[in-house]
């Protein structure tokens, strides 16, 4: 069982699988591995129009979609929720970079009890009375306060008559069916959607998500107690990217930087905007590790790198003259912050096709050697391609 338990389809994320690419949003990659269930969570803002439109490309793909569950406790992200994200972001003189899928907005009405829940989609009927009270709402804010247009209630309610059959044989209570799940010793895994930057309590605030991606979020957006968590991986770039705006203290705004972003495809997946690009933070993956209780690495995209001279790694951040160990909350200070470097050869060897750790160049083993004694945790997967197939498995 797989189970998205945050965020939305504001994380775009490219898997190729025997040289097919698929590009997923709003579901989780282990949707692709057909014979478990794979669930979006109580915790995820879930649009469900998008949903059909990816269920349709897998299929369109020659793939199954028929294990696929909503939560219905999961929230329905709305029209009106994408054109007040658009309309919020428009009048911000110092805008966060939000991708405009409405996953700010609907967290918000989430929280202040005016969103919608799939298990209220199950009635038509009440589904759109409740949709009319929250539209009268909303045009209010529309008109009132941006001066816009406000939002037709009669086609978002026939958009919604349109899928009501497609949506509501999905809708199941997953709660007790994810905790049976691990009561009967089968393998769950808890997919989150952003990096552990953007959680809204830990990352860079607030040019940050609207969830928190962390391991402590499957708690509350999957319905598990923490105890039932026994393995933590964290998935980190062999060097640092970032979409949208917000202080990046290794970024590379020169040839390297662009060289980097060519070499590794750093376009959104969602916005298709050009990622920025840095060295490895690993003041970044030290939070990451303390705050999420990281047990494994897996260490991705280090192909990349293959072809430079020299690598450079950040261990600290000098901030007025003072070396920083942790990462500050103050973004203002981050903003402020001088990398600490530590410079490692590089090596010039294609290694796309090696499957075994002892065949990587030694330079290659010395960057990742040093991950694991700066971070404490153990590099146990290495990938060197886009690829299923181009992982490297190696024992803790």
């Amino acid at each position: 069982m797989v189970v998205r338990f945050q965020g939305g389809d504001n994380a775009g994320h490219t898997l190729v699988v025997n040289g097919n690419k698929h590009v997923l949003h709003l579901l989780p990659s282990g949707v692709l591995h057909e014979e478990g269930t794979c669930v979006i969570g109580p915790g995820v803002v879930c649009n469900p129009f998008v949903l059909l439109e990816e269920m349709e490309a897998l299929e369109n793909s020659g793939l199954s979609t028929d294990h696929i569950i909503i939560s219905d406790r999961a929230h329905i992200l709305m029209p009106y929720h994408r054109y007040q994200d658009h309309l919020e972001e428009a009048e911000k003189e110092n805008k966060i970079g939000t991708t405009g899928r409405g996953i700010g907005p609907a967290y918000a009405d989430k929280y202040a009890r005016r969103g919608l829940r799939f298990h209220e989609f199950m009635d038509l009927d009440s589904f759109l009375e409740k949709l009319r009270d929250n539209l009268e709402h909303k045009n209010r804010l529309f008109t009132g306060v941006y001066g816009a247009e406000p939002m037709d209630y009669d086609e978002i309610a026939e958009r919604f008559k349109s899928i009501h059959s497609r949506i509501v044989p999905m809708i199941k209570e997953t709660t007790h069916l994810v905790n049976n799940a691990l009561d009967d010793g089968k393998t769950v895994l808890f997919e989150g959607a952003q990096a552990c930057m953007l959680d809204i309590n830990y990352g860079t605030y607030p040019y940050v998500t609207s969830s928190s991606p962390t391991s402590a979020g499957v708690t509350e957006g999957a319905g598990v107690a923490p105890n039932r968590i026994n393995q933590v991986f964290g998935v980190v770039k062999a060097y640092s990217t970032r979409v949208g705006e917000g202080p990046f203290v290794t970024e590379l705004e020169d040839a390297t930087g662009e060289w980097i972003r060519k070499q590794g495809g750093e376009y959104g997946a969602t916005t298709g905007r050009p990622r920025r690009t840095g060295w490895l933070d690993l003041m970044v993956v030290a939070h990451a590790a303390m705050l999420n209780g990281l047990t494994d690495i897996t260490l991705t995209k280090i192909d990349v790198l293959t072809g430079l001279d020299e690598l450079k790694i950040c261990t600290g951040y000098e901030i007025d003259g003072e070396v920083f160990s942790y990462v500050p909350s103050d973004q203002a200070l981050v903003a402020k912050a001088k990398p600490v470097y530590k410079t490692l050869p590089g090596w010039k060897e294609d290694i796309t096709e090696i499957r075994e750790y002892d065949q990587l160049p030694q330079q290659a083993k010395d960057y990742i050697a040093f991950i694991e004694e700066y971070v404490g945790v153990p590099v146990t997967l290495v990938s060197v391609g886009p690829d299923r197939e181009n992982n490297i498995y190696r024992q803790a």
